[in-house]
């Protein structure tokens, strides 16, 4: 997954992941083939069982340096967090080591939540599309 998001030629700054072992080995999977430092992976053990509400803490938290992220964790948590970053796009369910990506017009992540957000894509594992 980490090479199919490569091969969409989007820039990834910063990864950030649940410190569960499977969320951090998948981040530091993706920080090999993204071509960034795993000691420059963010963990924050909020994201373990997260509810959306804290998903959008996290990012609210993010530095304005950074353009874009990858988030690294868990359901039903993150099933429920992407199914409310865009009306009308539904995933019933995060598969393993899935991407759902997102962009939106802001300077600082605490607009992120209320900002007007464009579907980008959906991938997953075994995705043949």
């Amino acid at each position: 997954m980490a090479k199919r998001l490569a091969d969409k030629n989007y820039t990834i700054d910063a990864l950030v992941s649940s410190p569960a072992v499977r969320a951090k080995k998948t981040a530091e999977l993706f920080a090999e083939t993204l071509t960034i430092p795993i000691s420059e992976i963010m963990y924050i053990s909020a994201l373990y069982h997260a509810s959306a509400g804290v998903f959008y803490e996290v990012v609210n938290g993010l530095p304005n340096e950074l353009n874009s992220v990858a988030l690294f964790s868990h359901n039903p948590g993150i099933s429920y967090f992407v199914n409310s970053l865009v009306a009308g796009i539904r995933v019933d369910n995060m598969p393993t080591c899935a991407v759902f990506a997102v962009s939106c017009q802001i300077t600082e992540w605490s607009y992120f939540k209320k900002a007007t957000k464009a579907f980008l894509f959906f991938d997953y594992p075994k995705n043949t599309i």
